[in-house]
């Protein structure tokens, strides 16, 4: 009932303000009581969504790709909507019918073309209450919204709860790595999560990263139509990766278990792989950056590689059998989807065999394409990044947006909720950074160690609910990094290369002037850092640590935080601008 609706949006809005004003989130909260009040709040809501809605999952990156996308899509003309090679006119038909509702079209308007207008979970709330928030925040108060779009950041355990009030349009998958292992166990269940959650939205498309072995795999499993980011050239050289001594996650063929070969690796699983047993390999990519460049920001090219069309000839055999498996894949991927049951999920699997991906890529060897390049660049640090980038490119591109002012945008793109976010304190640059995985931590020590100045580094540690109790991941974090010191040894006394980064045997590395450890857990990541004999202080309170670095730092701070002490700190930081 609208009433009911209505009043999930006043209460909710109420509760948010109250939050924000006694410097408390309350997002969460906020949707929580709103989905009380109105189960149906969230249903009804996305189906007023006009055109399309995005939903982003993966480990890492989740909150930079969805709000760079939603950014970019805010920043699109209506009349610069085309329709593209994936894109259509309007939102699917289950929301068609909602549309007719009496809310005006007042999109932000600019030399009187008028902007697209975005639902977004900006502050990564992103589990069944943050999403539901973000709808009911932005509804009018007569129950009715206001959106073309949709870009919503989902927890990977929550698409199966949020799937059921909407179908996506689209889904980035952005990577998985290992992460909060007594929250969602290894992997493997995470996969299946989202393979169930899949089949809920049989008419989503996937904009999936292809250097990811486990979400390309994820991908072509699903019978899901999908399209593909990635990296190919080699960026970083084997002496690189050579110091480094990250975990690789996804080593393992998923459709056969064989060992995977790699090419190289970008980092952790990410790289070009193929499996030396079976048919499955990276997949051709789409979207593809080229010609990388890290030495004053992030520089790279965009080859789009668009389908236009698929050679008609049907005439042998082998021709025949594809479409004929092509076909199966989907019956039984509709069939799942009509059912729902995990009896419907396993007559899925049952044919998706490894003929599956030979037929996949044989329809891909029968597509003609047309190309085109962009150059890109942010201001921004970290490898990763670029990824993200790439990610919400892709996606909008796919969906049919031009994106003319995409550079405009990531100039203006203010990184937000802790995610490489910039403060200016008392004369000192901080930097915050969230870091909540062995993978993401070591994207950020990366990130670090590419700022050549001198730095202080605070690491905070929680082991709350939401960040996972059990901290063992620790030890998976390439933490020696931190240590590593240059040395000039002669090569000629046959030791080590002239300028070779090593371990230091006691004492921090290059570059760093102190590291200082706090939060719940800091007894515990004090002792982490002892064991690479790598000296720190530690501080629990994280207001005291920030005080001290800010009065006797070298005036370059980095504060790497897990989840759950990200919006404290956040809140620390911002009161004492």
């Amino acid at each position: 009932m609208k009433i009911r609706r209505m009043v999930a949006i006043w209460s909710a809005k109420i509760i948010s303000t109250a939050c924000r004003l006694s410097g408390r989130q309350g997002v969460t909260f906020a949707g929580k009581v709103a989905l009380r009040i109105d189960p149906n709040c969230l249903r009804d809501l996305s189906a007023q969504v006009r055109k399309k809605i995005f939903v982003v999952c993966g480990t890492n990156g989740k909150t930079t790709t969805n709000n760079l996308l939603c950014s970019a899509i805010e920043q699109e003309n209506t009349s610069d909507v085309f329709v593209g090679k994936n894109s259509g006119e309007d939102g699917n038909a289950s929301r068609k019918k909602e549309n007719n509702h009496s809310g005006g079209y007042s999109g932000e308007k600019t030399g009187g073309i008028r902007k697209n207008k975005v639902v977004c979970n900006h502050t990564g709330s992103n589990m069944l209450a943050g999403v539901a928030a973000a709808f009911v925040l932005a509804a009018k108060n007569d129950g009715s919204l206001d959106a073309d779009y949709a870009c919503i950041e989902i927890d990977e355990a929550s698409t199966l709860r949020v799937f059921p009030h909407f179908k996506p349009d689209y889904m980035v998958l952005t990577n998985l790595f290992r992460d909060q292992l007594d929250r969602y166990g290894e992997i493997d269940i995470t996969m299946d999560m989202l393979n169930r959650a899949m089949q809920m939205a049989p008419d989503m498309q996937i904009i999936v990263n292809a250097d990811d072995a486990l979400s390309s795999y994820l991908a072509m499993e699903s019978g899901h139509e999908f399209v593909t980011y990635g990296i190919t050239e080699r960026v970083f050289s084997e002496e690189e990766q050579g110091e480094q001594h990250e975990i690789r996650e996804g080593r393992f063929c998923k459709n056969c278990g064989a060992r995977l070969d790699y090419e190289f690796y970008h980092y952790s699983q990410i790289g070009k792989y193929n499996c030396p047993n079976c048919e499955f390999t990276r997949p051709a990519v789409d979207y593809e950056a080229l010609h990388i460049d890290m030495s004053d920001g992030l520089a790279f090219d965009v080859l789009e590689r668009h389908k236009i069309a698929r050679q008609s000839s049907m005439e042998d055999s082998d021709d025949e059998s594809i479409t004929d498996e092509n076909m199966k894949i989907k019956d039984a991927v509709k069939t799942a989807d009509a059912v729902k049951t995990d009896n419907a999920v396993k007559t899925v699997d049952s044919v998706k065999t490894e003929k599956a991906y030979a037929v996949r890529k044989k329809l891909r060897k029968r597509e003609i394409h047309e190309y085109q390049s962009r150059h890109i660049y942010a201001d921004y640090r970290g490898f990763y990044n670029i990824y993200n980038i790439l990610a919400a490119y892709s996606a909008a591109r796919n969906a049919g947006l031009k994106l003319n002012q995409f550079e405009q945008i990531l100039s203006n793109y203010n990184p937000q909720n802790g995610r490489m976010e910039h403060f200016q304190i008392r004369g000192t640059d901080v930097i915050l950074n969230l870091a909540k995985n062995p993978a993401g931590f070591n994207q950020n020590i990366s990130a670090v160690m590419e700022d050549k100045k001198e730095k202080d580094i605070i690491i905070v540690i929680n082991d709350n609910a939401q960040d996972g109790t059990d901290i063992s991941w620790l030890w998976d974090v390439d933490f020696d990094r931190f240590g590593k010191k240059k040395t000039n040894v002669n090569e000629s006394a046959g030791k080590v290369k002239e300028n070779q980064q090593l371990p230091g045997a006691g004492g921090t590395g290059e570059g760093i002037h102190s590291i200082t450890v706090s939060g719940i857990r800091c007894q515990d990541m004090r002792l982490r850092m002892k064991y690479v004999d790598i000296p720190c202080e530690m501080t629990p309170d994280v207001k005291d640590a920030i005080e001290a670095r800010l009065a006797d730092g070298c005036g370059n701070l980095y504060v790497l935080v897990n989840y759950t002490a990200l919006f404290s700190t956040r809140n620390i930081l911002a009161g004492m601008k």
